[in-house]
């Protein structure tokens, strides 16, 4: 696990605070690459890149989590009532998870990239 000092003040927004990175401005949005999408808090492997797709909603989207990497909390600032996902080993503030994603899951994972760790696999 890193030190909240190591964050960049993005990343300590986002994680700590529960920030939003503005749309389509992630590293991770446009990303094709084959790897492990890891907490960029803890190290916990979050996502497969298999998972990813391109949802047009500007943050990386994926539709399946890697089992019991990602705890849900009820979200009702902004006077919404959102599902928010943060990481089950560090509760890092990850983004938010909505039911409109793709088949098999109808799951949509929509992740603020500053929040993530590509190690890429061949």
């Amino acid at each position: 696990m890193i030190n909240d000092d190591d964050l960049t003040p993005e990343q300590f927004n986002i994680c700590r605070l529960k920030a939003t990175e503005p749309a389509f401005t992630g590293k991770y949005v446009n990303c094709k690459k084959i790897g492990i999408y890891h907490c960029v808090c803890c190290d916990r492997a979050l996502f497969d890149s298999h998972t990813k797709y391109d949802s047009g909603s500007g943050w990386p989207s994926f539709w399946q989590s890697i089992e019991d990497s990602i705890t849900e909390n009820i979200d009702t600032t902004f006077g919404m009532r959102r599902v928010e996902i943060v990481c089950s080993q560090c509760e890092s503030h990850l983004g938010h998870v909505f039911t409109d994603g793709p088949a098999p899951t109808f799951l949509r994972y929509c992740v603020n990239s500053a929040s993530l760790l590509l190690r890429e696999t061949s």
